[in-house]
């Protein structure tokens, strides 16, 4: 069954230190356009989670996120002693040799130094933590799909029932042809008998009107169109990546629906041919949401 862009996964992996959050969110698009925001320890890894990523998913224009929520230990920002420690003996000698008096307030002035106050958040990524970092990018894109498969079982519902309508309206063109033909005799026939002067030859008038009635028959029309009402049902049924055969058969379909209005020469045809179109366009508004 098709497939829906539209679709939203998250996973959270919870370690003894930090929670790891994964997010994808997808919409449609002609192509695959994926961007990504990924915490500094994992950019490493970015290269690997685009091509799962894009094998998996396809199409679709998707948001990747994956950040990490640290423990409230790791919230305070460490003093590096080692940095205060060097600053301090370094002041101090200067102190001496210069004859400089030394800081009233030495906290003050140390905690004032270039790199006395760090935080390293890229961290080396260990092969473990990734194991498990990887099985919850797996779990956010699994239930991105399922997410994707159930928008697609409401989208294939939606168009069955459109192609259905139109495959009814096509159905009721048939009694409404052969009156039409009829009137296009009569009112030819009227015309010509109501101008006195006229003597026409009423052989040629036949071949004539047959003539005329082969150009503005529909059968052929009807015919296409009721294959490709089959065609779309049939490529719906071959499972996910149809998105952009669907929208080429909606096109076709377009045509032959076109034509059949050109040719109707009748109200009550053209009324059909209306309604037809309003079923079209919304199918192929939600064609394009089709992967």
């Amino acid at each position: 069954m098709i497939q829906s862009m539209t679709g939203y996964g998250k996973a959270t992996l919870t370690l003894s230190d930090k929670k790891i959050n994964v997010e994808i969110k997808s919409l449609n698009s002609k192509a695959l356009d994926l961007s990504t925001r990924i915490a500094p320890a994992y950019r490493e890894k970015e290269m690997e989670i685009r091509n799962e990523l894009a094998k998996v998913l396809e199409r679709g224009k998707v948001d990747f996120s994956l950040w990490i929520d640290k423990g409230e230990a790791d919230i305070v920002t460490p003093i590096n002693a080692a940095v205060v420690e060097g600053y301090y003996k370094q002041i101090k000698q200067l102190s001496d040799s210069l004859d400089i008096p030394m800081p009233s307030d030495w906290f003050k002035v140390l905690l004032r130094m270039p790199d006395v106050m760090t935080k390293n958040d890229v961290q080396e990524l260990s092969e473990e933590e990734w194991a498990e970092a990887h099985q919850a990018i797996e779990e956010a894109i699994e239930h991105l799909v399922a997410f994707r498969k159930q928008e697609g079982e409401a989208l294939a519902k939606k168009f069955s029932e459109k192609i259905a309508n139109i495959r009814a309206l096509l159905d009721s063109v048939a009694p409404h042809e052969a009156e039409r033909i009829e009137k296009i005799k009569t009112r030819i026939t009227d015309a010509l008998e109501k101008t006195a002067s006229v003597d026409y030859d009423k052989n040629r008038l036949e071949q004539e009107l047959i003539y005329y009635i082969e150009k503005l028959d529909i059968n052929e029309e009807k015919q296409r169109l009721a294959n490709h009402l089959t065609y779309f049902i049939n490529t719906m049924q071959d499972g996910s990546g149809q998105g952009k055969k669907l929208g080429f058969i909606a096109q076709e379909m377009g045509r032959e629906i076109n034509t059949l209005g050109s040719k109707s020469n009748n109200a009550e045809l053209q009324k059909i041919v209306v309604q037809m179109k309003d079923e079209l366009e919304q199918i192929k508004e939600q064609v394009l949401n089709v992967m």
